[in-house]
């Protein structure tokens, strides 16, 4: 990339060309070039060029999943969302830097506009956006409120990363829980927080597949100094009590498993009629919220399935009609 900016530079016979850009103009006026720039180019594109792109370019194809088995999913999925929980539309676009600010992902991998914002890579960060706006105003008047924020979505997000298998397209979609709220000790809030996420995908998946589909769970505690594990063993014996036909187990950390996830981090696979288990679910404790409103006492719990890799894989449970 660097060498690509490098000769920019040297043929518009503007050095630092790309510093100027970054550095020295307003964003609001970037916008207005960049604006202005697209507009030109694309006032003199013929329609055989718009036609050809579509064709070929990876971020434009629909999907070739049956549309039909991710609306009987995303179904499923709200009809046992928890009653604390609140569903939410995203906006298609969110802030700049929206992931690569807070996850510390690289923003070569997301789709950025020319008017300041970037399009969905990930709904998580844009619920821990929105958790942390209600969390702000509940602490507004009353710091230490502790009263949790639960939300969640489904949404059709974009990455422009490649991928190694030709068949995987740019775009999919995703169904997303966030959970903030306050430090409770002991990690009581991200343990039982977490434990309830896995408790609703392993509702809807059941649901979703039907019993003969076998599922597995795994809570991994990633403290790589602490030997306590009691305190998972109420809230994972509970998941056991409720789901007795699914493996779930507490695991230690392993190398590889940490990413960003701070103290724990939660997995669900499931195995297809004809092929081998697959991870659908992961999420964990993040310190972003922390981040967005500055405070130590903050805790935050994402999770997300790949809706379009579960529609993929499996097919939902046939339905006799009422």
């Amino acid at each position: 990339m660097r060498d690509i900016i490098r000769r920019i530079e040297r043929e518009a016979g503007v050095p630092n060309l790309g510093g100027i850009l970054a550095e020295r103009i307003k964003p609001t006026d970037l916008q207005s070039l960049l604006l202005e720039v697209y507009r030109k180019r694309a006032k003199h594109r013929n329609l055989s060029a718009v036609l050809s792109d579509y064709a070929s370019n990876s971020f434009t194809r629909p999907s070739r999943i049956n549309p039909a088995h991710l609306l009987e999913w995303d179904r499923i999925a709200f009809s046992h969302l928890p009653h604390e929980f609140q569903a939410i539309e995203l906006s298609p676009v969110s802030p700049l830097g929206s992931v690569s600010r807070l996850a510390s992902i690289s923003q070569d991998w997301v789709l950025t506009t020319i008017r300041n914002t970037e399009v969905a890579a990930d709904p998580t960060n844009v619920l821990a956006l929105e958790c942390a706006l209600r969390r702000k105003e509940l602490t507004r008047s009353k710091p230490s409120d502790a009263t949790p924020v639960h939300l969640a979505c489904s949404q059709r997000v974009i990455r422009t990363q490649r991928f190694r298998s030709p068949s995987s397209l740019q775009h999919f979609r995703l169904f997303s829980l966030c959970s903030a709220g306050r430090d409770t000790g002991n990690l009581r809030f991200e343990i039982n927080t977490a434990t309830e996420h896995t408790r609703f995908y392993l509702k809807s998946l059941k649901d979703f597949l039907g019993p003969i589909i076998p599922l597995r769970a795994r809570i991994i505690d990633l403290r790589p100094d602490s030997h306590d594990e009691t305190i998972f063993k109420a809230p994972i014996e509970k998941l056991k009590q409720e789901f007795k036909d699914v493996d779930i187990c507490l695991e230690r950390i392993k190398i590889g498993e940490t990413e960003y996830y701070r103290h724990l981090r939660f997995k669900v696979y499931a195995s297809p009629p004809k092929g081998n288990e697959m991870e659908l679910v992961d999420g964990g404790d993040t310190d972003w919220t922390q981040k967005l409103l500055n405070n130590a006492k903050e805790r935050l719990i994402i999770s997300g399935i790949g809706s379009e890799r579960l529609c993929e894989k499996f097919k939902p449970v046939k339905r006799s009609m009422p």
